[in-house]
């Protein structure tokens, strides 16, 4: 299983300003809080394409001057010429300048100044006696009332305070506390500051908080797209909390495009066997070039299904999709585009459809006021069987094939009320609130 957690339920609270079917155009970002940065050709591409451009230059030179460079230069002084050339007439970008590639130490020693600890207080009821936890992997639990303290970890993303975290660091669905009370940034010199939560997203596990204060070291961010499978990372964290502040552990890519669900959340995550422990939630994952590639949030488990041992298997968000979020927090204070149908739901197992002869599907516990499942006329007792054709039997099925649509568009529900089978067409709402 997971270690980790969160879980919001789709809320039924009433949308505003959706879009009207296909979408309206989104308005054009504001602030752009990552530049992404494409990474760049390996040494010995830059070097064979710098040659070849370079002997065009040299052929129109007169054969007397181009002979005199030949044979009074060596090859490493051509290649190096070759590549002047080339940055004064612009082919040579900032980008492939800065994408050299670093040994461990020096990535280490780029990173460390935009890597921060995140410490959050939360007011938990039906718990006590282990008064601290590392978000996304537990605690220990006693009946009483109590204040608990997290830790993580987040990433410096703007010279002046944004930094980024996972959303599970600053909110807690585990055991039901939700959004911390306090939460305090620990800069690389344990400087200490408040922090003000700009927003967060629990499906898309990415948070944003704000501190005051300049002069911050901003992390470059890389091309997630670009990743290879087997291509070295390192990942740089705080588990198990400060003690053990910025732990520094390496691997490599083990797998991309990895569509994984956690407490019912779709997500699609890198997946690493650089250790990501308790505490290393919402830091970074960074490629041979010293970028950000990924946001890590979180790993298997020693066990799975009480059967086979797990080690190595973490996951992290991409720094493309992480780019994309944090721009909408930053400019809206919600992620644009989301779609939801505003109505809360339950799984009708096999068991239960047995035992009260009803379909398998998905059970309409209530229906928000003016959401799109109100509008399209669905009611509470209605069980959902089907979107756009395709069977669904969970909660976690109709939502994950939900969310492969934007707001605003138009699904097909097909669902059972009083033993007969109807289909209706839902225009999608957007969620326009961090929590919905």
């Amino acid at each position: 299983m997971n270690e980790y957690n969160y879980t919001t339920p789709e809320m039924n609270t009433t949308p505003t300003g959706y879009p009207t079917e296909g979408g309206s155009p989104k308005k054009p970002k504001k602030h752009t809080a990552l530049k992404i940065t494409a990474l760049a050709m390996s040494m010995a591409l830059v070097s064979v394409g710098s040659i070849g451009i370079y002997s065009e230059i040299a052929g129109m030179r007169s054969k007397a001057a181009a002979a005199t460079a030949v044979v009074s230069e060596e090859a490493e002084d051509i290649a190096k010429e070759s590549s002047l050339i080339l940055e004064n007439v612009g082919l040579i970008t900032n980008e492939e300048k800065s994408g050299k590639v670093l040994e461990t130490e020096d990535i280490v020693e780029k990173l460390l100044p935009s890597v921060v600890g995140i410490e959050s207080k939360f007011t938990v009821a039906g718990m006590g006696g282990n008064t601290g936890f590392y978000f996304g992997f537990g605690g220990g639990r006693e009946s009483s009332e109590y204040t608990a303290t997290g830790t993580g970890t987040g990433v410096v993303i703007t010279e002046d305070g944004y930094i980024v975290t996972n959303a599970h660091v600053i909110y807690d669905s585990e055991n039901g506390a939700g959004e911390a009370d306090s939460v305090s940034v620990i800069l690389s010199d344990d400087t200490k500051y408040d922090a003000e939560v700009v927003g967060y997203d629990t499906d898309c596990d990415i948070a944003v908080l704000k501190i005051d204060k300049d002069g911050l070291t901003a992390a470059e961010f890389g091309d997630s797209d670009s990743l290879r499978l087997g291509e070295s990372v390192i990942a740089i964290g705080n588990p198990l909390g400060f003690e053990l502040k910025n732990t520094v552990t390496g691997g490599m890519i083990s797998g991309l495009d990895r569509d994984i669900t956690i407490n019912d959340k779709a997500m699609n995550l890198i997946q690493t066997d650089a250790a990501i422990n308790s505490g290393n939630s919402g830091g970074p994952l960074i490629n041979k070039y010293g970028q950000v590639i990924g946001i890590n949030s979180s790993k298997m488990s020693s066990s799975y299904s009480g059967e086979a041992s797990i080690e190595g298997i973490g996951f992290a968000i991409p720094s493309n999709e992480v780019s994309s979020i944090v721009d909408d927090i930053m400019e809206y204070g919600y992620v644009t585009g989301k779609p939801q149908l505003g109505i809360s739901a339950q799984d009708i197992t096999e068991a239960i459809s047995q035992m009260y002869d009803l379909p398998v599907g998905i059970y309409v516990m209530s229906v928000g006021e003016g959401s799109a499942a109100d509008k399209a006329g669905l009611q509470k007792g209605d069980i959902i069987t089907a979107i756009d054709g395709k069977t669904v039997e969970t909660v976690e099925a109709l939502n994950a094939q939900k969310n492969k649509h934007s707001a605003g568009d138009v699904v097909e529900l097909t669902y059972t009320r009083n033993g007969e089978e109807n289909t209706v067409k839902v225009t999608l709402d957007e969620v326009t609130a961090k929590n919905e």
